[in-house]
């Protein structure tokens, strides 16, 4: 195994050791952090999507046998990503580079903010069937668009628009992998991906998930974790948004 696979392998299994015990996906944290190693952009988006989906894919299954999946809740948004996440992917390849890596440093800058100030509090009771199909439209092209999975995305919008967070975690979790997968096989169909690197980055973030996750049963305060992972994601904003300034000047 090369030096490169061992270092993105190290990278993936730490991120998700981290974000998985603060009950996120690690993805938006490993696509700047590999483009900052030298990936191509778009390259990274796919490797992040692929590893976001192989270790949710695992808490969608478990959330079945247990029947605490909520059908009627989750297929509108469900149908909705599928569809539109693959849209979002697809026009990544038409939208400019840098105004996309600049959308997606704001979302650094919102999960960030999101996991470090945000209590959660209902700003709006809109809970419809319509509201989760445009919930599902508008989080899936953005996801798609800028290679997330985009339960950081979906996490916050649905607690705002007053959904139970305990309804909204399985939720999530059920459908960030239609999300993830629709988006990588649309990057796939366009991008050279290293498969071997890919199968690395896979065992990797399925290793870290599931370490994560057996951490989370110990007495650990979720608050310190997700206010490390907040400080994480405002570092990379922030060398995203120094990239931009001498980009400029």
């Amino acid at each position: 195994m090369s030096y490169e696979y061992m270092l993105f392998g190290a990278i993936t299994f730490v991120l998700s050791i981290l974000f998985s015990m603060g009950g996120a996906g690690s993805g938006v944290a490993l696509i700047p952090i590999l483009h900052f190693l030298g990936v191509d952009f778009t390259v990274a988006k796919a490797i992040g999507l692929f590893a976001g989906a192989s270790t949710t894919i695992t808490s969608s299954v478990m959330n079945i046998v247990r029947k605490s999946v909520e059908y009627k809740f989750v297929f509108p948004i469900a149908a909705m990503m599928l569809i539109f996440a693959p849209l979002g992917a697809y026009s990544s390849s038409f939208i400019d580079e840098n105004i996309v890596k600049f959308f997606f440093m704001l979302l650094l800058f919102y999960s960030a903010t999101m996991m470090m100030f945000s209590k959660k509090k209902a700003l709006f009771h809109a809970e419809s069937n319509i509201t989760l199909l445009v919930v599902g439209a508008f989080v899936g092209f953005l996801a798609g668009l800028l290679g997330v999975g985009g339960g950081n995305i979906l996490i916050p919008l649905l607690a705002l628009l007053g959904y139970a967070p305990k309804k909204v975690a399985v939720a999530v979790s059920f459908v960030v992998p239609f999300s993830a997968l629709g988006s990588f096989a649309t990057y796939a169909s366009y991008v050279a991906l290293d498969w071997n690197l890919l199968a690395v980055v896979a065992l990797c973030a399925i290793a870290g998930g599931y370490i994560g996750n057996y951490m989370m049963h110990f007495k650990l305060e979720q608050s310190h974790i997700k206010k490390l992972m907040a400080v994480i994601l405002y570092l990379l904003a922030l060398k995203m948004l120094w990239h931009f300034y001498i980009t400029l000047v």
